[in-house]
């Protein structure tokens, strides 16, 4: 978490010299289950120390005028404008004041500034941040916390879709909202239904491997994959009209289709398929504390996210494979793909020597090192003072 009085100074200098109010909310990690949330399946997220925080106070007027300390850029909009500010950071904040108005609560004008240490295109959800920093803090300040968590977790999702045009799942906002310290959540996209499972592995540690590459066609390619999961469900509802989402199948019913859809899309819906199965059996591992099962299923995830769903990259299969070198319990990509980080499940005497080889190997291949990120389980969106 970035410091509280380098943010409180920040926001004396550049307002009224008074202060407001402190609100933190944070980034997050998927464990397991991903490309699963438009599939109506299951992921497994925990909320992280780092993120985003802003300090926040009504100014009487009109007018939010925000202030972003990392980007040292100043932008301000009337609640009343119908167009969103042109500066891609302050959309996400016009958005959620546009949509807790929709909501009923009487936004009111207010002065903030904000700072994170989420790293950014890491897959760790710097924008689901912010957006469940300005949610909290506008529900507590202008709603009296009317709206309940999962409706602000929506509010971040929608301001997404509406005013940034990313048409993402839930799982960042909702993982962002309900995070608890030390415990791990698997929702249920379907039914939007959650519990909450303690992540204490004692003896092993998660780190984060960040590729520093993000490669261009990942926007494209997500919406294709997507494209060919609908095709299935669209071929296979013919004969089964209950059909709603890949997560509605089984492993027979898809096989069963095999020569009726594409292979790509096959290909795809075969990766989903498993998945699901893998979320469950990492559920039922970690209730009774088998961190090697959890790991064996993330090599699993891996394996399947690059060679059925194909969105992994060399730098990342790269990694994986000096995971698997090194003895790592669990190893794979985290996120969308094509470039981001690694996600890994470490015993700790294995740390230091893996981290060391993959930066080492790393850098000899790619001419550079992975950033590393040692990641702690922590709570959601919430006042700090």
């Amino acid at each position: 978490m970035k410091d509280i009085e380098f943010v409180r100074s920040r926001f004396i200098k550049h307002f009224d010299g008074s202060t407001g109010y402190i609100y933190f909310a944070p980034g997050r990690v998927n464990l397991i289950g991903e490309h699963t949330d438009y599939n109506g399946g299951f992921v497994f997220p925990g909320a992280v120390e780092k993120g985003i925080l802003a300090e926040i106070k009504p100014n009487g007027t009109n007018q939010v005028r925000a202030y972003s300390i990392d980007l040292k850029d100043y932008v301000e909009f009337d609640l009343s404008d119908a167009k969103a500010p042109n500066t891609s950071w302050a959309k996400y904040i016009y958005g959620v004041c546009q949509e807790m108005q929709k909501l009923g609560v009487e936004v009111k004008g207010f002065n903030t500034a904000f700072a994170g240490d989420v790293p950014l295109g890491a897959g760790m959800s710097s924008s689901a941040a912010l957006e469940s920093c300005y949610a909290t803090a506008i529900n507590e300040l202008f709603g009296e916390g009317k709206i309940d968590k999962m409706e602000l977790a929506r509010v971040g999702q929608r301001t997404e879709h509406n005013y940034v045009g990313v048409m993402c799942g839930i799982m960042d906002q909702f993982a962002s909202i309900h995070g608890k310290e030390g415990q791990l959540m698997r929702l249920d996209t379907r039914s939007m239904e959650y519990e909450y499972h303690p992540f204490n592995p004692q003896g092993y540690k998660l780190v984060l491997l960040d590729t520093v590459v993000k490669h261009t066609l990942a926007d494209s390619a997500y919406n294709k994959r997507r494209q060919s999961c609908e095709a299935v469900v669209a071929e296979i509802k013919k004969d089964h009209p209950e059909v709603e989402y890949l997560r509605d199948l089984d492993r027979a019913m898809l096989e069963s289709y095999q020569g009726r859809v594409s292979e790509e899309d096959y290909k795809r819906a075969e990766y989903v398929v498993g998945e699901t199965q893998r979320v469950l059996d990492v559920t039922a591992a970690l209730d009774k504390g088998d961190y090697e099962t959890v790991g064996q299923r993330m090599y699993e995830t891996h394996e399947g996210l690059s060679k059925l769903y194909e969105v992994s990259c060399a730098e990342l299969d790269f990694l994986n494979e000096i995971a698997i070198e090194c003895g790592v319990s669990g190893s794979r990509v985290m996120g969308g793909g094509f470039g981001g980080c690694t996600i890994n499940l470490v015993k700790e005497e294995l740390s230091d020597l893996f981290v060391d080889t993959a930066k080492k190997r790393y850098a000899e291949k790619f001419g550079h090192e992975p950033k590393v990120y040692n990641v702690i389980i922590s709570d959601g969106a919430r006042r700090i003072e």
